[in-house]
């Protein structure tokens, strides 16, 4: 059941023969107006900011009703989704990619018929959630300890616990930066950072992925995942075994909310042909697209690091938000060349590449120039403000959550300093950060946590 994008009359933001973006100008311009500026900063918060009115929405809606319907009428059937596979061999949002990344098939270790397993385990977490968590739903039934001899209780927090283990695997192949911070985490707040971490891997490879002229449509796997996203959220139902350690770390840290998920959802939105963005006119309009796709993780982060004594999440929200917007400018910087001839991409502003002279042919030429020098060094003074203020937010932190976001902090921005030793050249050379590297950055962040650190910084942290 494939969904085709809505016909479009309005005129869209690419310039004229250049029909590689979906979203108008007002379209843009309706989301961008709709942002709240914090700290009267270069940080905005598009929290739960969509145009209902825009063509992608409308799409994306058309889809979900699509599927609501095609589930209505599949009665016991199950409905198929792209990337599920023949229902059972693969999980949605795992791929070849997913699985040459991990080294082996993911989720593999539940059979098809074992798919009960799965759910029993469900209703055994919603016997633990706090009262109120979840509304009460047909599918989403309750299985106390009471219920269970030793035995199976032992049998289910087993599968919880492979399935955390599933998920740090995935976490550790795509995200090694990331993952290399977890492991400074308490194990409570690690495992719940690999489920957040899945669950986003999963939605970006609804996307991202290559696609069979027999796969569903995009936009019906994106808006069934979120269907999926909301049906855990409300109810505390699951579909496959991945989803069970995000419903644990929803009924660990019931602060944790949908919005930044949801949002999550609307920025893969904007990487979707003809319907989204490859091309950004302004640094705003790029903000809109950091804060969906990487933004968010810092707000779903948020409930899990905690915060110290005499802060708020809300004060801490600000950091959070500069950090994801950092992280995501230093991936774009980073892959300039890649997304580029990989992707047809280019994520770099308009408005910048024609301030200092960079052309797009230039970009998919991969030509070095002094122009192209000079951009870079800018962006990348743009990404280390971003870095300066999500610094501000580590001593906001509980203790125990400061080292990782720390080291994570330090080794990302070791990405930039690799850029600069490249001469700049992201077209044709990748800036990578060796695993050494990054392991010997780790004392540095530690003595950075400290109180001392801010009487007697190290060389370089008092610029």
């Amino acid at each position: 059941m494939s969904v085709s994008p809505m016909e479009e009359t309005e005129q869209s933001i690419s310039e004229p023969g250049d029909d590689r973006t979906g979203r108008t100008r007002e379209e843009i311009e309706n989301e961008l107006s709709s942002g709240r500026i914090l700290e009267d900063g270069p940080v905005i918060d598009f929290g739960s900011i969509k145009d209902e009115s825009s063509k992608a929405e409308r799409a994306l809606s058309q889809a979900r009703e699509e599927y609501i319907k095609s589930l209505q009428e599949a009665g016991e059937e199950v409905v198929k989704l792209g990337f599920a596979g023949d229902g059972n061999s693969r999980l949605m949002g795992i791929n070849d990619e997913v699985v040459q990344e991990v080294g082996r098939e993911v989720g593999a270790f539940v059979k098809p018929e074992d798919y009960s397993k799965i759910q029993q385990c469900g209703a055994y977490l919603r016997s633990l959630a706090p009262a109120g968590l979840f509304q009460e739903h047909p599918d989403a039934k309750i299985l106390s300890e009471k219920d269970l001899s030793s035995e199976e209780k032992s049998n289910l927090q087993n599968l919880l616990q492979e399935a955390y283990v599933e998920s740090g695997l995935v976490t550790e192949a795509f995200a090694k930066t990331f993952y290399l911070g977890t492991q400074l985490l308490p194990e409570p707040a690690q495992k719940a950072i690999w489920a957040v971490y899945v669950w986003c891997r999963r939605t970006d490879e609804i996307v991202d992925a290559p696609r069979k002229p027999e796969d569903v449509g995009m936009l019906t796997d994106l808006s069934a995942w979120e269907v999926r996203l909301e049906n855990l959220f409300k109810y505390g139902i699951v579909e496959d075994v991945l989803d069970l350690p995000l419903l644990d770390c929803k009924i660990k840290y019931p602060n944790l909310p949908i919005e930044p998920f949801t949002d999550m959802v609307r920025g893969m939105l904007m990487d979707i042909p003809d319907l989204g963005q490859d091309r950004y006119e302004t640094f705003e309009e790029l903000h809109l697209y950091c804060y969906r796709v990487a933004g968010t993780v810092g707000l779903m982060s948020m409930p899990v690091f905690g915060c110290a004594p005499g802060y708020t999440e809300e004060e801490a929200k600000e950091p959070a938000l500069s950090l994801g917007v950092a992280f995501q400018l230093t991936n774009i910087l980073r892959d300039v060349g890649e997304d580029a001839v990989k992707r047809g991409r280019v994520y770099l502003p308009r408005e910048d590449m024609e301030r200092f002279g960079v052309t797009e042919e230039q970009i998919f030429a991969q030509r070095m120039d002094e122009n192209f020098v000079k951009m870079m060094k800018f962006q990348i003074e743009r990404a280390r403000m971003y870095y300066d203020r999500a610094l501000r937010g580590v001593p906001m932190l509980s203790p125990e959550s400061r080292l990782p976001v720390q080291s994570s902090l330090d080794c990302y921005g070791k990405i930039l300093d690799k850029i600069e030793e490249n001469g700049y050249d992201c077209l044709t050379k990748r800036a990578y950060v060796s695993k050494w590297e990054k392991l010997a950055t780790i004392p540095f962040s530690w003595y950075r946590t400290l109180d001392i650190s801010k009487t007697f910084p190290l060389p370089g942290d008092d610029r």
